[in-house]
């Protein structure tokens, strides 16, 4: 039994001190993911990796003693919760970019960008919950690999599944994303 398993069973049998020792326990390997997702991002992010774990570890519930059942809960929690900050940031910049004090200008004038990594993001945001509802752990290893940049070795630890079952679950839920965003365009 890894320590973050048996400090979140401590947390749900009550040990007021148990939630405390979580966060040093994980904070680094949860920095490490961050930062990883954060060298992915758009050039001008102004996200740091340590504000993305401490914000994902506040929305968790911080030293609130959250419940999980175990690590792999606990790292599909904080995926989930980095893939909401990042895609509420994206959204964010995205408003930005499209609305206040911008100049007109001639459509025919100007040369359609390629998406740029906020696009993108949105993107497989918005069909995630789809696969979701077909196949939950599918999803939690987009939610790892894809926002929160964690190799398959990584995720394979995390869900408690071989690293062969984490590459066969990511080609199919890259070929499904793929389909459903390029059919939603």
């Amino acid at each position: 039994m890894s320590d973050v398993t048996r400090i979140l069973q401590s947390v749900q049998q009550g040990d007021p001190t148990a939630a405390a020792e979580l966060l040093p326990l994980v904070y680094e390997e949860l920095r490490k993911l961050a930062a990883a997702r954060m060298a992915r991002e758009a050039p001008g992010q102004t996200l740091q990796s340590t504000a993305l774990v401490h914000e994902a570890w506040l929305r968790l519930g911080g030293d609130a003693a959250p419940k999980f059942d175990g690590r792999a809960h606990f790292f599909a929690a904080a995926a989930e919760a980095m893939r909401r900050i990042l895609v509420e940031r994206a959204r964010g910049r995205k408003r930005l970019r499209h609305g206040g004090g911008q100049e007109r200008v001639d459509l025919e004038a100007v040369e359609i960008p390629m998406m740029v990594e906020d696009e993108k993001l949105l993107q497989v945001n918005e069909v995630l919950g789809e696969l979701e509802s077909e196949d939950p752990t599918q999803a939690h290893i987009v939610k790892m690999k894809f926002f929160m940049g964690m190799k398959a070795d990584e995720i394979s630890a995390a869900l408690g599944v071989s690293e062969k079952t984490v590459h066969r679950h990511w080609a199919h839920a890259k070929a499904w994303l793929f389909q459903r965003i390029r059919a939603s365009c």
